[in-house]
């Protein structure tokens, strides 16, 4: 009557098993490092390791050992004074390195092999840094308004309208012309091209202007794109520079929240997050002087004066042939002519169209590499926010053939400008410039004291609700406990597995879990109790308690497994932690209690045929 077939006892058994394996990772902590990395990004050179070594032996600075790791070299520490001192002596010592402290877990590389990991800890137990970024919207609509501005002038030139000026006048674009001949032909034009623009002809005197208005939608619209893709940069330059689960997201209508957990040297994260550095493509005004328009202070219509690094003038079209965003890749490299550090170049079809077609007319001309940084300096008295622009022409270089979608980009300074700017490249630029508002360091002291009380809260949680299940169950609480621990090791198991992040809300989620695991046999041992009440045998009384109570017992685990659900769905960083901690918490539970107590019980009841009463 109590009997399982074979093949569940096995599953039981594989899968217990298999739930023990993945989660013995976890017992073997982390270990801090220090991170050494060449600055220029070239390879790693083996006797860096022995200097490294020489360097900390001599400075008599404790270290467990030092490897090579993906092109860095690894020091690896017993305690976190070391690590900091370490970090201190080698910033020092080893100029062109870059140093970093961080944490790594103490897995064996047999259980690695196997798949093993332990899990990803958050922000708050791992330690790391926050930073909440403001975007600046008013820009957002400012570049906005100067690409409609450019993209209009490029439709009227491409189809050879002639115009006296364009101009914006808060959210009005308006187009002069000289006669209504050709107004008529732009607004034909435009119109089907620019659906955020709302067009009409008007009359200034004899004078007829096109008039685009920018609505309050569009600006609205063009906010949320700017925030939008403000996130998707912010999360491709975050995942390049290599953190591990990483929290991105969005805080009110112009403010993003980046944590990024076991990051503790901040400098270079954050150069790499309020970054707005991209390139420009522009032809080189070869008809004119650049030292006589430096020198008058009046430049030809249509061009515009930048300086290169050494600070002499270039005289540049306005026009843009191809920007950063229109960048599909960019990698660090050597130019083969020179030697000199360089970025090799892949751009879109739309921007190849345009270089293959500026290039076949311009053989023998020069195009410029414009290097645009806008560095916020924050905000002055009437709260709008202020910036320090830097542009340069990093290349002028002689067009020697016909290309489109790749090429390279010389005129850099080192390989590590090669390198950053390549990142910045690949990751996309900013919409709008970005502003640290708030910025906070968590120690991995503190941390570990957040794991150290978390554990001990699941321990004591663990404690009392085993030494109920004994006293008030007895032979059956035993059981309920076995299934109970066989729980909390399959959970976390799935967390390892399944790469979640552990938050303290997730131990949160955890300790509920403990708490709710015992639920399902405290159903099942009631009805188990209320069958022998009632009189029926031992062996049916089991079968009953069950079968009757899996009913209840899935009703209540599957309205709180949809509240787990919409949790993770509209949560944020720390809800989701605890909703996934409570829905894998969910699960596992409903396995043990149902599966595994029975086949525990079936072992040592099921078998008895005149078995009169049990132990509950």
């Amino acid at each position: 009557m109590n009997r399982y077939p074979l093949w569940k006892y096995i599953l039981v058994l594989v899968v217990v098993a298999l739930g023990s394996l993945y989660a013995l990772p976890n017992i073997y902590g982390q270990s801090p490092i220090v991170q050494v990395k060449p600055e220029d990004q070239s390879d790693l050179q083996v006797a860096t390791i022995d200097i490294i070594k020489d360097t900390l032996e001599e400075k008599q600075i404790g270290f467990d050992s030092v490897f090579q790791d993906n092109g860095s070299a690894i020091v690896k520490f017993n305690d976190l004074d070391n690590q900091r001192k370490a970090q201190d002596v080698l910033k020092d010592e080893l100029p062109g390195f870059d140093t970093a402290m961080n944490l790594k877990p103490n897995v064996p590389d047999w259980l690695s092999a196997l798949g093993g990991r332990a899990m990803n800890l958050g922000l708050d137990l791992r330690g790391g840094v926050h930073f909440l970024l403001e975007v600046d919207m008013k820009e957002a609509a400012d570049n906005k308004k100067k690409q409609l501005r450019s993209d209009i002038t490029a439709t009227l030139i491409k189809e050879k309208i002639p115009k006296k000026g364009i101009r914006w006048q808060d959210n009005r674009l308006v187009v002069e012309f000289r006669d209504e001949v050709a107004a008529e032909k732009a607004l034909k034009s435009v119109k089907k091209d620019f659906d955020e623009l709302s067009f009409e002809l008007e009359t200034d005197g004899d004078e007829p202007r096109l008039v685009a208005l920018l609505t309050e939608q569009s600006i609205r619209d063009i906010k949320e794109n700017a925030l939008t893709q403000n996130l998707t940069t912010l999360r491709s330059r975050v995942n390049e520079i290599g953190v591990a689960e990483p929290i991105i997201q969005r805080q009110g209508q112009d403010r993003i929240v980046v944590q990024l957990p076991g990051i503790q040297d901040t400098t270079r994260a954050k150069n790499i997050l309020d970054a707005t550095a991209t390139l420009e493509y522009r032809a080189t005004d070869m008809e004119n002087n650049a030292v006589a328009a430096h020198q008058s202070g009046r430049t030809p219509i249509g061009s515009s004066l930048f300086y290169d690094r050494e600070g002499r003038p270039v005289l540049l079209k306005d026009r843009v042939i191809v920007t950063g965003n229109q960048l599909v890749d960019a990698n660090a490299t050597f130019d083969q002519q020179s030697g000199t550090p360089a970025v090799s170049v892949v751009i879109n079809s739309v921007g190849a169209k345009r270089m293959l077609e500026f290039t076949k007319n311009n053989v023998g001309n020069n195009m410029a590499v414009v290097f645009k940084e806008r560095i916020p300096l924050g905000k002055n008295d009437e709260g709008v926010m202020q910036y320090k622009s830097k542009e340069e022409v990093i290349s002028n270089a002689r067009i020697n053939g016909v290309f489109s979608n790749r090429f390279q980009t010389t005129g850099l300074d080192s390989q590590k400008e090669a390198s950053e700017l390549a990142l910045l490249l690949r990751a996309g630029a900013l919409a709008a410039p970005v502003q640290i508002v708030e910025e906070r360091t968590i120690g991995p002291s503190l941390g570990q004291d957040n794991i150290d009380k978390g554990v001990k809260s699941v321990q004591i949680g663990l404690v009392l609700v085993v030494i109920f299940m004994l006293i008030y169950y007895k032979m059956f609480g035993v059981i309920a406990n076995i299934a109970l621990t066989i729980n909390v090791v399959l959970m976390v198991a799935c967390l390892s597995l399944f790469g979640a992040t552990l938050t303290l809300p997730g131990i949160a989620g955890i300790v509920l879990t403990v708490g709710m695991a015992v639920d399902a046999n405290v159903l099942i041992f009631e009805r188990i109790k209320e069958e022998l009440r009632d009189g029926s045998s031992v062996q049916s009384s089991i079968k009953s308690g069950y079968g009757k109570a899996f009913s209840t017992i899935a009703d209540a685990n599957v309205t709180t497994f949809i509240a787990a659900v919409v949790l993770f769905a509209f949560g944020t960083g720390p809800i989701k932690g605890f909703a996934v901690t409570l829905s894998i918490g969910i699960l596992t539970s409903m396995f043990t209690a149902i599966i595994v107590s029975r086949a525990i019980v079936n072992l040592i009841y099921g078998r008895q045929k005149r078995l009169k009463s049990i132990a509950i």
